[in-house]
């Protein structure tokens, strides 16, 4: 991850795309948030959220940090991410839950193994915003039918919601 989505992580994400939920893009920002850097360790730059703390608890908290991670990848589908890439970030929380299920080392991984901020990282990559500019990308932002710098034109059709 970068400096600009981390500034972007902290802050919120104000340049989102306009076809983009920014209320969603919150919700999902303030779990990520919760779970993975919403303490920083005393004496240090190391931030950390409830999920290590939660999977301290054997099995248990797993389990729910598991199920929490969930919320961002169901958001994310809500959104219209694309299939492949909802499947990366089932990926990232089983390998969150089963890299926090082992004893002792567990509680490390998990303080250092971000799966929620990954998982809201790819999202928004998907829905057109640029991590490393921390920006909507300009091909995600025009209107349907202007005209680009070499003289194609750019329809955006969006998918019908549910």
């Amino acid at each position: 991850m970068n400096e600009s989505f981390d500034e972007a992580f902290a802050e919120g994400f104000d340049d989102l795309p306009a076809s983009v939920d920014g209320a969603a893009v919150e919700r999902m920002r303030a779990v990520a948030h919760l779970l993975d850097e919403s303490v920083r360790l005393p004496g240090t730059d190391l931030e950390v959220g409830l999920d290590p703390l939660v999977s301290a608890v054997p099995v248990v908290g797993d389990v729910v940090s598991g199920g929490l991670g969930l919320y961002v990848v169901l958001e994310s589908a809500y959104l219209g991410v694309p299939f492949a890439t909802l499947v990366r970030m089932l990926a990232n929380v089983a390998i969150d839950a089963v890299g926090g299920s082992v004893p002792y080392v567990g509680v490390l991984f998990d303080a250092f193994f971000k799966s929620n901020k990954r998982n809201l990282e790819l999202a928004l990559r998907e829905l057109g915003y640029d991590p490393e500019g921390g920006r909507a990308r300009p091909e995600a932002t025009r209107d349907a039918g202007e005209e680009t710098d070499d003289g194609a034109v750019t329809i955006e059709v969006e998918a019908p919601t549910r």
